[in-house]
């Protein structure tokens, strides 16, 4: 008996074949996206724990633990879960008081050796008492 073309050009499987290629990339990149959109949210994590220790930190009776204190209060409201390993410096001059906050990004992809950072910078001019140059206001 010979087969016949009908049966040599049979689909059977074909859509099986596709699905176990074409689903693992299309959910790779799916968690692709998530793990790029974790990594700019907790961008601005930093971004906004950082300006609210500058805040606490450049008051004129504020010192850069203040700055450090209200940064750990905020990383613990806000970003605890999305910015692990987080470290804060805070440094305090009579002029200047300039705060960093960095961390790692929680990991969603199964990649070995990825880790991702971010951080967040706020600086800005110590409030002080000045005399104006004159001598009298």
């Amino acid at each position: 008996m010979t087969a016949s073309p009908r049966r040599l050009r049979s689909d059977r499987g074909v859509v099986v074949t596709q699905l176990v290629l074409v689903v693992p990339a299309l959910l790779m990149m799916g968690l692709l996206v998530v793990q790029f959109a974790l990594v700019w949210h907790a961008r601005h994590v930093a971004q906004y724990t950082a300006q609210r220790a500058l805040a606490a930190a450049r008051v004129e009776d504020g010192t850069a633990a203040d700055g450090r204190m209200q940064a750990r209060r905020s990383l613990a409201a806000l970003g605890s879960r999305v910015l692990t390993t987080s470290s804060v410096t805070a440094e305090r001059t009579a002029t200047r008081t300039t705060v960093r906050v960095n961390g790692v990004v929680i990991r969603v992809l199964p990649v070995p050796g990825l880790v991702l950072h971010a951080s967040g910078t706020a600086s800005g001019p110590t409030e002080r008492i000045t005399i104006p140059a004159g001598g009298q206001p």
